[in-house]
């Protein structure tokens, strides 16, 4: 059972009880671990010996690894070809065979789905399969039993395994109980689903949510979500990028963009449980650091923590030494600083400056740029 404290820092933020059911510690870093070890417990003596193969875009690819080769069943795992190196790394260092293969994940499933036939191995769908649905549902019945008087879970939604489990374990268990999915902006097939009363195909979309990056629902899962899910709603890149941050400030706990899903909902104020008690599904942390790296970045960004700003200066001694004393008496701290006489169209006697600044957030920021305009600045704000 993963543990699913409550966050005093995001419920203040979020204007509802916040409890983090965190899946990043289970042993492969992913709720996913959980539907693959009940499908592996099913298989039979004869089929464990045919060996097993699976597509996915990093997290199903560990669990089904980790739960099958522990137990001596030969196992290939597709995955797209971007797939975060830390995945594919991770993969193999549980035992399996890694075959990077395609653009997403819907080219990575065909390649496995093309061996399954050719090979006579046993196939492990991510979502669409019962045996996967009904182990991905044990988190809702462990939040159940964790904060008995939930008044709604919310869950990131890919192909729709995880919140058509959850759903169906919490809604059978204590209907009252609201089950609320989230979505990416750029991959929202379940809700296009939901839309159209049947799966349809999205268009690939770049997101740094890999791991909910599904084109299409399944149809087991899209029957699951119609029947048991209260609503789902939409989040952007730059909304999980916010949520991500807050995550490793104040909970101190390392999540991947589709893990910090549900988080980005409530911060963003989508999901209208403002007073409620809700626990939220932290899904992964499996991030690749470098992007890691990039998301802090953005993220310092978008609260206005990080403002690089370009500002023409008269080139004579003593211009630059003004202005950074103007910022000094700001605490603004001074990340990076970029002198031009040349380009950005800069005018005889004049000089442009680049300027990265850390500050305490929008309303530091705000008071910063007001300095400048009152000290006779003209500036333009790089984002």
């Amino acid at each position: 059972m993963t543990p699913a404290p409550y966050s005093e820092n995001l419920s203040r933020e979020a204007g509802a009880s916040i409890y983090l059911k965190l899946e990043t510690l289970n042993v492969t870093g992913s709720f996913k671990e959980r539907g693959a070890l009940n499908r592996i417990l099913l298989l039979t003596e004869g089929e464990r010996a045919r060996g097993v193969i699976a597509a996915s875009a990093g997290n199903h690819a560990q669990g089904v690894a980790y739960h099958a080769c522990r137990r001596g069943i030969h196992t290939q795992i597709c995955m797209p070809s971007f797939t975060p190196l830390v995945k594919v790394s991770a993969t193999q260092g549980w035992g399996a065979e890694v075959i990077l293969h395609g653009k997403n994940f819907e080219e990575s499933l065909a390649e496995a789905r093309r061996r399954e036939a050719a090979e006579g191995l046993i196939f492990i769908h991510a979502f669409e399969d019962e045996a996967i649905i009904a182990g991905q549902g044990t988190i809702g019945l462990e939040l159940l039993e964790q904060v008995p008087d939930l008044d709604a879970i919310v869950v990131p939604v890919g192909g729709g395994g995880l919140i058509g489990g959850i759903g169906c374990a919490v809604k059978e268990s204590k209907p009252g109980v609201q089950v609320i999915g989230v979505q990416t902006t750029a991959l929202p097939s379940m809700k296009a689903a939901v839309e159209a009363h049947r799966p349809v195909l999205l268009e690939a979309a770049p997101t740094i949510a890999d791991g909910i990056a599904v084109r299409k629902a399944g149809a087991l899962t899209f029957e699951l979500v119609e029947k048991y899910v209260d609503d789902l709603v939409l989040v952007d890149d730059e909304e999980i990028a916010i949520a991500i941050l807050r995550l490793l400030e104040t909970q101190k706990v390392v999540a991947e963009g589709a893990g910090a899903a549900g988080v980005a909902a409530l911060l963003q104020k989508k999901t209208r449980l403002e007073g409620k008690k809700v626990g939220v599904i932290i899904g992964g942390g499996n991030i690749d650091v470098t992007l890691l790296s990039r998301i802090i970045e953005r993220g310092l960004v978008k609260g206005g923590r990080l403002v690089r700003l370009r500002i023409p200066l008269p080139d004579h001694p003593g211009a630059l030494q003004r202005l950074t004393a103007i910022l000094a008496s700001e605490y603004a701290n001074i990340i990076q600083v970029i002198h031009d006489r040349a380009y950005f169209g800069v005018h005889l006697g004049e000089g442009i400056v680049d300027i990265t600044v850390e500050t305490r957030g929008r309303e530091h920021a705000g008071e910063l740029l007001r300095k400048l305009s009152d000290a006779g600045y003209r500036y333009e704000r790089i984002l």
